[in-house]
């Protein structure tokens, strides 16, 4: 049965409002399934950018066509996990990161750097900038990155620090004196000081001192020296002495403010004083009586007498002779006789240590005499007698006598 003619016929007879109808179907269908179609035929991309996660559906071969259509523009410095290049694959995951500028301050060096690190530390190691023990930032190694941040590092460098007696080498960064010696624990007291001041800035190199200052009191007892008073006494021989009061001692406190710096003392201050003690002054009588010796009127030589006394103390002593004009001599004792205007007079020079001056002897050879001269060479148990003429000295010689002292 030939069916063409029929649907041909069944065609015409349609009416043209169903036509068009039937027409505009057609096209819907085939513009839906060309919709789906390309639709279908898209690939998938997790594509994140800046740290914002999107699901791209696309027809784009490359990567950079993907990024170009979104209107992303890849920086040298940023971070893309694929190059442009890539072939775009279904369920692909491409990251794109914008870098972003950070400015770096090293000592006296400033430089403006594009990074996509997160951290501080990460920017640091991904840019090799090493900080050692010393060296000051002005973050912390965890603060994050952000847009136009600024890091500033002071970089440490050796310095002398002294204190007190000690001394070594640290390291420091550009600060005040007085900033420096917290970062180092130093603290000062009251009365320390610091050289140079405080307020001076540190360089590399600086010598910086604490000198330790102190104050302490300083109690001393010192003596008083007594004085020696002499009295004249005309019941005495001239030249004689006798001790009448002994001498001692005073004691005087002192009372110092003493300074002291790095326990070398600098200074000493008296505060005050107080006589602990009185001295005593030593009281000596000094005889003032002339004592002249009995002379035997027509007689030039002395006259000795042979009979010693039988009382006095006795002693034994080396005995030479002098005249009243014998080299270095003036004719005058040390208790003031005049040898010269009394040739005859008995009277024996003699150490006052030995035998006090104004004692009355006897000696051997020569008689009774007083002590009343003194001599350089005349020490310990050595006399010089007295005799008118240069003769009868070399006749005297040297010889050992005995004496006796009779008061």
């Amino acid at each position: 049965m030939n069916t063409k003619p029929a649907i041909i016929s069944w065609f015409f007879h349609l009416n043209r409002k169903k036509i068009g109808i039937i027409i505009a179907s057609f096209i819907v269908f085939a513009a839906t399934l060309s919709i789906l179609t390309y639709e279908g035929t898209k690939k998938t991309v997790a594509l994140t950018v800046d740290g914002e996660k999107v699901i791209v559906k696309t027809h784009a071969s490359k990567i950079g066509d993907i990024l170009k259509d979104l209107n992303v523009t890849v920086k040298k410095d940023d971070f893309l996990s694929h190059s442009t290049d890539t072939l775009v694959k279904n369920k692909l995951n491409v990251v794109w990161e914008p870098a972003i500028q950070v400015v770096v301050q090293d000592n006296d060096k400033e430089e403006s750097i594009w990074t996509t690190a997160k951290t501080v530390q990460e920017f640091l190691d991904g840019e090799k900038i090493t900080l050692y023990n010393y060296d000051k930032i002005n973050v912390l190694p965890d603060d994050p990155i952000s847009e136009n941040m600024k890091l500033t590092i002071e970089r440490g460098f050796p310095l002398v620090l002294k204190t007190g007696n000690k001394e070594e080498i640290v390291w420091g960064t550009s600060t005040t004196v007085a900033d420096f010696l917290k970062q180092q624990g130093v603290t000062l007291g009251k009365l320390d000081r610091v050289e140079p001041n405080e307020k001076e800035n540190v360089g590399p190199n600086d010598v910086i001192k604490v000198i330790r200052v102190e104050k302490v009191t300083d109690v001393v007892e010192e003596t008083i020296d007594y004085a020696v008073v002499t009295k004249k006494d005309s019941n005495m021989a001239k030249g004689a002495e006798k001790v009448v009061q002994q001498g001692q001692e005073g004691l005087l406190k002192k009372e110092f403010e003493v300074v002291k710096e790095n326990g070398q003392e600098v200074s000493r201050t008296l505060v005050s004083e107080e006589t602990v003690k009185e001295r005593q002054n030593k009281i000596v009588a000094v005889g003032t009586k002339v004592l002249v010796a009995q002379v035997s009127r027509g007689t030039t030589t002395p006259v000795a007498s042979t009979a010693a006394p039988e009382s006095g103390k006795e002693m034994y002593m080396s005995a030479t002779a002098y005249t009243a004009y014998c080299n270095g001599c003036s004719g005058t004792t040390a208790t003031g006789i005049n040898l010269r205007a009394n040739p005859n007079v008995k009277v024996i020079a003699v150490d006052p240590s030995i035998i006090p001056l104004g004692t009355k002897v006897w000696v051997e050879g020569y008689g009774y005499a007083v002590a009343g001269d003194t001599g350089g060479a005349i020490k310990g148990n050595r006399i010089d007698v007295f005799v008118p003429t240069t003769q009868e000295a070399f006749r005297w010689g040297r010889k050992k006598v005995k004496i006796r002292v009779l008061n």
